[in-house]
């Protein structure tokens, strides 16, 4: 759900003598900050690195709006930030995750971005991920009838879609509880985000027909 980060940065202006010269544009304004154009940019290549494509303009705009939500509370709650060993280890699994080394250095090269920019996406993505998880986790209820439908619904058409025998219920039941869990904890923060945009001053700037 939530891939990024929010960058919650003053206007750049570059000096040109007495002139001065824009290099970025505002993007949105949410309450008295705002989110860069180049944010959304910076969030399209880390799109197009890990799902080979991106969204466009107007949808990753909403997905700053809401990381800008959900950052904004998680700092006032102080929540702790993740360590870099964290960090490290889920660009390893991100690294990893290509055939060869040489397809992961070929793809970031195509997406435009440095194993630094990488490791800043990842951190973003592990600290509010953590903090939704950590608000709504204790809260979400499973229910044993969910479980069973996930099982008939997902886990065995998966496994027959690849010619393999679909694992029993119970050496499953591990990874269908946390699949569910992770459900519940969308749904809460879905609803979350929709009632914290409408108490807030949100303008736009991006068009909703851009690619």
């Amino acid at each position: 759900m939530l891939h990024a980060a929010i960058l919650v940065l003053g206007l750049l202006l570059a000096g040109l003598g007495s002139a001065q010269q824009v290099i970025d544009a505002i993007a949105a304004r949410v309450e008295n900050d705002i989110i860069l154009l180049s944010d959304v940019r910076a969030l399209a290549r880390y799109q197009q690195l890990v799902d080979g494509r991106s969204e466009n303009d107007a949808q990753i705009l909403d997905r700053l709006i809401d990381q800008w939500i959900v950052r904004n509370e998680a700092d006032a709650a102080q929540f702790p930030h993740p360590q870099e060993v964290e960090v490290h280890r889920a660009w390893e699994q991100l690294r990893g995750s290509y055939g060869s080394p040489e397809e992961y250095e070929a793809r970031k090269k195509q997406a435009g971005l440095s194993d630094q920019d990488i490791r800043k996406m990842l951190a973003a993505q592990l600290y509010l991920s953590s903090y939704l998880d950590s608000r709504f986790r204790p809260s979400v209820q499973v229910d044993p009838q969910a479980l069973e439908d996930f099982y008939q619904k997902t886990i065995v058409p998966r496994a027959r879609a690849r010619g393999q025998a679909p694992p029993s219920f119970e050496a499953s039941k591990d990874y269908i509880e946390e699949a569910v869990v992770q459900r519940g904890i969308n749904e809460q923060a879905d609803g979350w985000l929709k009632q914290s945009r409408a108490r807030l001053k949100i303008e736009k700037f991006v068009d909703e027909g851009r690619p």
